[in-house]
């Protein structure tokens, strides 16, 4: 059975976002086919995807690398995101349905109930289960798409400290949902960029080689996807 190339892609930006494959390291097809049990055309497919979306660059005489992002990068997407999110929970207020409302409230009472009784190590799942749903709430395939792409490269990029004051930060989620529920668009937008602003101060660079200062000399291919 033929492995689709979107599963095997997947698979890959899994692994460089957790470390498997380090930043600057070369990504052969012989040996990811080989990694993931496949052929090397999803493999040749699936750094194609990852290529356009910055996880991957391809060096002269070395083809494809893990990519280096830099300092200014990471700065850059943290703060396109603070836009975004706001912009995906104003369109959830004007386009999601009652079964988006169905999950964002029952995540965000999980949430509640786990931040009161001091259950920390769940409420990240849930966190990013409930900007996940906001984001679908959006009705927008292609903001939905920027979102989800900028989740993993935050992650790739940052390490995310559990919030201060968790049961404020599941009250600023409630209060989101329920200007999403009145269908209060402007409100749903300033709460969420209030939350995000908030949320940003508890990111923290990885320590790594990749995060560097300057761009790095690279000769991109000029087949993007």
């Amino acid at each position: 059975m033929r492995i689709p190339a979107h599963a095997v892609c997947t698979a890959i930006r899994d692994d460089i976002v957790s470390g498997v494959f380090e930043p600057g390291g070369r990504l052969t097809e012989e040996v990811l086919a080989r990694r993931y049990g496949v052929s090397r055309v999803p493999v040749r497919e699936a750094l194609r995807t990852l290529e356009s979306e910055g996880f991957v660059t391809t060096r002269r005489h070395a083809g494809a690398c893990v990519a280096e992002p830099t300092e200014q990068e990471a700065v850059d997407l943290l703060e396109l995101r603070m836009l975004l999110e706001p912009l995906a929970a104003a369109k959830a207020a004007r386009r999601r349905t009652e079964a988006h409302l169905k999950v964002l409230r029952g995540l965000v009472r999980l949430g509640q109930e786990r931040a009161r009784r001091g259950q920390g190590e769940d409420l990240r799942s849930l966190g990013g289960w409930f900007h996940e749903t906001l984001a679908q709430a959006s009705g927008s395939p292609g903001l939905i798409a920027l979102l989800t792409q900028m989740r993993h490269k935050v992650a790739w990029m940052y390490v995310v400290e559990a919030p201060a004051r968790p049961v404020e930060s599941w009250a600023e989620h409630g209060a989101i949902v329920d200007a999403v529920a009145r269908g209060d668009a402007e409100r749903a937008r300033a709460l969420a960029a209030v939350h995000a602003d908030r949320a940003a101060g508890a990111h923290r660079l990885r320590i790594r080689a990749a995060v560097r200062t300057s761009q790095p000399a690279v000769n991109m291919s000029s087949g993007r996807h």
